[in-house]
């Protein structure tokens, strides 16, 4: 089988353009956006269909000789020579022999696959698609032509004509496709290659391959693309890597191509795996090389929380026991989830919106969670990426990278990256993407990252810089400052011979870790409130990391005689557009 895998050179953008061409058969039947629910799981049927021809008899056979078998499954995978078959007797070309019966031979060829093809078929949701395609008058049947148009001898998918390597592109192509006639949409379920590719290499750019399998892990897979892309950079840097993938994805449609994907590029599709994450970890005690994920973020975990909670009452025994985000955005859960899937040497990479760098007070569960990262030395680096870079959102969005073995250099340290104004305009924007991470943009990024120094580095119109911070910068003390409560004369209230706190007057300070509460508390408080104290009982830790103000860049107001002089100007030329617009002769 290994003939599978290689390139044969065939225009991949090309072959995908034709397959999608297929919706010109389907349009008004279907909307634009929902021509992928056909032209996918039927490129998946027409791939597999003609990667069995030439096992086809031999499978009929073998199911024959063994129909009184309890266990058949691994006697007719055997007989295809693939981890999966078809029994029925009918092919493509068969199917079009049969007109008027097309439908029902055609859910008779499909109920033939083997059951891990059913699982695929099952979560397209495509039993449903076939009666739409084959309407409810003769004249409205599309399925024939459909059909007929796959068995064009353009439309041949086998192995011995497309590579599984360019087959994965092909079915990736189209995946895009389908992604972008979402517009807006696209991005619940894809994640553009250039960011992708960014985080691929920084997640290997500090390992020294020894050749040892490695394993990688998405727990919010989508159509599985990220895996495809770590797969192919570490493939890159040594072909020799056996590299084993592994995904988890709630929506059925998404999964049902991720694991498509899977089998297309001959991949184990058993590892693709069904089922929310946050309460149905398909993975419980495995872990992992390398993790890469874009989670949801914004999105609450109201469904999820009497399972998130049970397992928040497990403490380390738990993915979530160190703490729990707002239940209006549980993108901190996958963090966490994220962590606990890594090997000893694990890395992670995660996108994230800005909340999960500051949100939450002291003592609050989005602190506890970023003290348990940083507090371990977890947490390597922070990459903030340019906005407007996400199919569906324009905000600011950062890659955060989680290392369970960071280097001796970078031990007790984490460095923060902005990288907002390192991108290339799209000349056509899809949805609310219009910027690209250009190779050499993210080149750029990647240079950042590996010299680990304080600098900025500047390319003209635009500009990556890096600064580096001990673990400790972002911690904090908050105190609770008191002041004395006072009677109608003036007069200090006593309580058990302690002055009595005014409420009203209670405030609190953050004490950054490096500094001691004492000395801050004489220079910054009692010059102002001498007869202030603290609450020591009160006095919790925090840990936030205010990305933005590191970053901060103070520009001068412009001198008045200036703005003065530009609204003098101002006026002057509006002036005489009023007088030759009204005034006679101009004046």
């Amino acid at each position: 089988m290994s003939a599978l895998y290689h390139q044969t050179n065939i225009n991949v953008q090309e072959k995908a353009n034709m397959i999608w061409n297929i919706a010109d058969i389907i349009r008004g039947t279907f909307k634009p956006h929902e021509y992928g629910k056909v032209i996918l799981p039927m490129t998946v049927l027409k791939r597999l269909n003609d990667t069995l021809l030439p096992t086809k008899d031999a499978v009929l056979k073998t199911c024959e000789e063994i129909k009184d078998f309890e266990v058949k499954e691994g006697f007719l995978e055997s007989a295809a020579g693939y981890p999966f078959y078809n029994t029925s007797p009918f092919t493509f070309e068969t199917l079009l022999n049969d007109p008027d019966h097309i439908e029902a031979n055609f859910r008779k060829f499909i109920a033939g696959f083997s059951d891990n093809i059913q699982d695929i078929i099952k979560h397209f949701k495509f039993e449903h698609i076939i009666s739409d395609l084959v309407g409810s008058t003769p004249e409205e049947d599309k399925l024939f032509y459909v059909i007929q148009e796959f068995n064009k001898p353009s439309s041949y998918m086998g192995p011995d004509a497309i590579s599984t390597a360019d087959m994965g592109y092909i079915f990736e192509e189209l995946i895009r496709k389908f992604s972008e006639s979402y517009n807006e949409e696209a991005g619940a379920h894809f994640t553009a290659r250039d960011i992708i590719y960014l985080m691929t290499d920084l997640l290997v750019t500090e390992d020294e391959f020894d050749e040892s399998p490695k394993t990688c892990y998405d727990m919010a897979m989508g159509t599985s693309q990220m895996l495809t892309c770590l797969t192919e950079r570490i493939q890159q840097l040594d072909n020799k890597i056996e590299v084993s993938v592994f995904g988890q994805e709630f929506n059925p449609e998404t999964f049902a191509i991720a694991k498509a994907d899977m089998i297309i590029r001959g991949g184990k599709a058993d590892n693709m795996r069904f089922g929310d994450t946050l309460i149905n970890d398909q993975f419980k005690g495995y872990t992992f090389d390398y993790c890469i994920s874009n989670p949801p973020f914004g999105v609450d975990w109201k469904v999820q929380k009497k399972a998130v909670d049970k397992e928040n009452k497990l403490a380390e025994k738990g993915r979530f026991g160190v703490g729990l985000p707002k239940i209006s955005d549980g993108q901190m859960l996958f963090t966490l989830n994220g962590i606990s899937k890594l090997k000893d040497t694990g890395r992670l990479a995660i996108i994230h919106n800005g909340s999960p760098l500051f949100t939450g007070d002291a003592g609050s569960g989005p602190s506890e969670i970023r003290k348990y990262i940083i507090e371990n030395d977890w947490l390597d680096a922070i990459v903030q990426l340019p906005n407007d870079l996400f199919y569906n959102t324009g905000i600011t969005t950062y890659v955060w990278l989680i290392s369970k073995n960071k280097s001796d250099e970078r031990a007790g340290k984490v460095q923060l990256i902005d990288a907002s104004n390192m991108y290339v305009k799209r000349r056509k924007s899809i949805g609310n993407k219009r910027v690209d991470l250009s190779t050499e943009c993210r080149e750029a990024i990647v240079k950042a990252y590996g010299e680990f120094s304080d600098k900025y580095y500047d390319y003209g119109e635009k500009s990556v810089e890096s600064k580096v911070f001990d673990n400790e910068d972002f911690g904090f003390y908050k105190i609770t400052v008191e002041s004395p409560l006072k009677d109608d004369k003036g007069k200090i209230v006593m309580k058990k011979g302690k002055p009595a706190p005014d409420t009203s007057k209670r405030d609190t300070e953050n004490v950054p870790l490096t500094e001691d509460i004492e000395e801050y508390f004489k220079r910054e408080v009692l010059p102002y409130n001498p007869e202030a104290w603290i609450d020591e009982k009160k006095t919790t830790m925090g840990y936030e990391i205010p990305f933005t103000r590191h970053f901060y860049k103070y520009v001068a107001p412009e001198k008045s005689e200036l703005i003065a002089e530009r609204i003098c100007a101002i006026e002057s030329e509006l002036t005489g557009s009023l007088k030759s617009l009204f005034g006679k002769n101009g004046e």
